[in-house]
C-alpha cells in the first residue's frame, strides 16, 4: 500500500496565509537544535508569530559543546532584527534522560531508530513546556536538515502536540531553500556550525567518515 506523502510546506504557507487574513499573531514555541538552524527559521516565522526559542537537547555531548551551543543561540537572537518578538528559553541539560532513553541502541546507525527517539524525548518536552506556558503553536527547527526526515519529524510533533494539548506547526524548512538561507545567515552572524548533529554516538560516527 502506497502511503503518501504530505507536502509540509504547503501546509505551513496555508496557517500563514490565514493568520495574515485574519490578521492574527500567535505565540509560537520553537525547539532549537542549534544556532545555524534556527536562523533561517526565526527570519521566516517571525514575521507571522510572537515567538519564545526553546533549548531543549540533553543529546548534546560533552559539556563545554553544549555551553558553546546555548550561547551561540542566545548571541544570535540579540544580533538579528525581528519584525516581531523574539525570546529565550532554556531547558534543562538532562543528559541522563538521553543516555536512559538511548540505551540498547549505541550502535545504530545515525538516522535510525535511536535518533527518531532523541526527536522524541525533545519534542515531548518542547510540547509540555508549550502546554504549561500557554503557547497557541510548538515546532521544531530540525526540519531543516537535509539529513532529517520531515515526514517523520512532523508525525512525533503531532503526536506529542496530541498528547500534551497543543498545536504543532508542521513544516519542511529546508524546502524554498531554507538550508541554503541558514549557511548564508550563519555566514552573516559568523556563526559557530558544528560537523555533528549533537551526540557522542553522532560525533564517534563523523570521527570515522
Amino acid at each position: 500500500m502506497n502511503i503518501q506523502k504530505v507536502n509540509y510546506q504547503k501546509e505551513l504557507e496555508k496557517l500563514l496565509r490565514k493568520l495574515e487574513k485574519e490578521q492574527r499573531v500567535p505565540t509560537l514555541l520553537i525547539h532549537s537544535c542549534c544556532a545555524p538552524c534556527s536562523s533561517y527559521v526565526l527570519e521566516y516565522l517571525s514575521q507571522y508569530f510572537k515567538i519564545t526559542v526553546f533549548y531543549y537537547n540533553p543529546n548534546i555531548y560533552p559539556e563545554n559543546e553544549y555551553t558553546k551551543r546555548i550561547l551561540e543561540q542566545q548571541k544570535l537572537i540579540q544580533d538579528m532584527s525581528f519584525k516581531h518578538p523574539v525570546s529565550f528559553l532554556a531547558g534543562k541539560y538532562e543528559q541522563e534522560k538521553f543516555y536512559a532513553m538511548a540505551e540498547g541502541m549505541e550502535h545504530i546507525k545515525e538516522g535510525g531508530a535511536r535518533c527518531m527517539k532523541c526527536y522524541g524525548l525533545r519534542l515531548a518536552e518542547a510540547a509540555r513546556q508549550a502546554a504549561a506556558d500557554g503557547f497557541d503553536y510548538f515546532t521544531t527547527t530540525l526540519s531543516i536538515s537535509p539529513l532529517k526526515n520531515a515526514q517523520k519529524l512532523n508525525e512525533i510533533g503531532v503526536r506529542a502536540g496530541k498528547e500534551y494539548g497543543v498545536e504543532y506547526l508542521v513544516s519542511d524548512f529546508k524546502k524554498k531553500n531554507g538550508y541554503k538561507r541558514s549557511i548564508e545567515l550563519s555566514k552573516e552572524y559568523g556563526l559557530y556550525r558544528q560537523d555533528y548533529c549533537g551526540c557522542e554516538f553522532s560525533r564517534r560516527s563523523s570521527a570515522m567518515r
